[in-house]
């Protein structure tokens, strides 16, 4: 049980977390951020990003290179609007689920390139916090509704982590025999925080518990529970029977529905240096050093890819360790 419900945030990875400066009160604030050009002049690649990414690629990818890159993260439907609306014209574009690559923002081409899973963060240091983690992971929807837990979730107006929160809620009223209705309960307006500030909420005392991506929890030491496959939305074995019958349509129309949490990238313009990062942030091992979930397929490309790319990707693939 207690496995469970510290989830896979195990000492080693949060002292590399730690070491390579993760864990900070200002570590999930959205900006736009960049390393001092210490590379002969050479112009930083820009990267519009899932704020989930923002601090793996800053302090996970960044040192990876010998490139200087530029991050700016928001969540990834707000990424995909920027776009579309032409407010920002990155080099590369990551966001949180690849069904935004079928619309608003339609690329020749992209990558799958990590997954994910949604959990349950809570501060054990506080008297929420503490009923969260003794509800664990079989009865951890309790206090949600008896109203003795702040909750904090992302909106699903703005990025995947929203509608993913609403699709675990659903699917655990399933799973779960005596559940209520928890996708109708549980949400209330006042839970809602942007995803790149979701979890500093925990510094703040504002709230004792999250839904977050596992990234998220582990790479600032937090403790959470981990959730049953059948909700947590990572496992692909799930894809048909349970999450596929979840969906939620976005302001611009789009009905997303529930599948396994899938990162795609993808470039817009292609040098010697954008292909470089690319390859790297698609493949390289920081993904999984910051929590994320790595399958073996991955990086998987859709559409057609130009050559230089798929070479830039295979090259860097050859080099990652395991």
């Amino acid at each position: 049980m207690a496995d469970q419900r510290r989830g896979a945030a195990d000492r080693s990875r949060r002292a590399f977390l730690r070491t390579a400066g993760l864990v900070g009160t200002g570590a999930l604030a959205g900006c736009l951020t960049g390393g001092t050009d210490t590379n002969g002049g050479r112009s930083p690649v820009s990267i519009l990003a899932a704020g989930s990414l923002q601090h793996a690629l800053e302090h996970g990818l960044q040192p990876a290179v010998d490139v200087p890159i530029q991050v700016e993260a928001h969540g990834s439907a707000t990424v995909a609007r920027m776009l579309a609306e032409g407010q920002r014209d990155p080099d590369i574009v990551a966001v949180a689920d690849t069904a935004l690559f079928a619309g608003p923002l339609s690329p020749p081409w992209y990558a799958v390139f990590t997954s994910n899973a949604v959990v349950l963060a809570y501060n054990a240091e506080t008297d929420g916090g503490e009923r969260i983690a003794a509800a664990g992971p079989e009865r951890w929807y309790e206090p949600l509704l008896d109203e003795t837990v702040s909750l904090g979730r992302t909106d699903p107006e703005q990025d995947p982590l929203g509608y993913r929160t609403l699709f675990t809620l659903a699917l655990a009223s399933r799973y779960y025999e005596d559940a209520p209705d928890l996708r109708e309960r549980v949400p209330t307006r006042e839970q809602v925080y942007p995803e790149t500030a979701l979890l500093s909420q925990f510094e703040t005392g504002s709230i004792d518990a999250a839904v977050a991506y596992r990234n998220m929890a582990v790479e600032r030491g937090y403790d959470y529970l981990a959730l049953p496959a059948q909700i947590d939305l990572s496992d692909p074995a799930h894809a048909t029977e349970w999450y596929g019958t979840v969906a939620y349509e976005l302001p611009s129309g789009q009905r997303i529905r529930g599948s396994p949490i899938s990162y795609g990238a993808t470039l817009r313009t292609s040098s010697d240096d954008v292909r470089s990062v690319f390859a790297t942030l698609t493949t390289g091992q920081y993904l999984a050093d910051a929590g994320f979930l790595r399958r073996g397929q991955f990086p998987r490309f859709e559409g057609t890819v130009p050559d230089p790319v798929r070479d830039a990707v295979s090259a860097s693939t050859t080099t990652v360790v395991s």
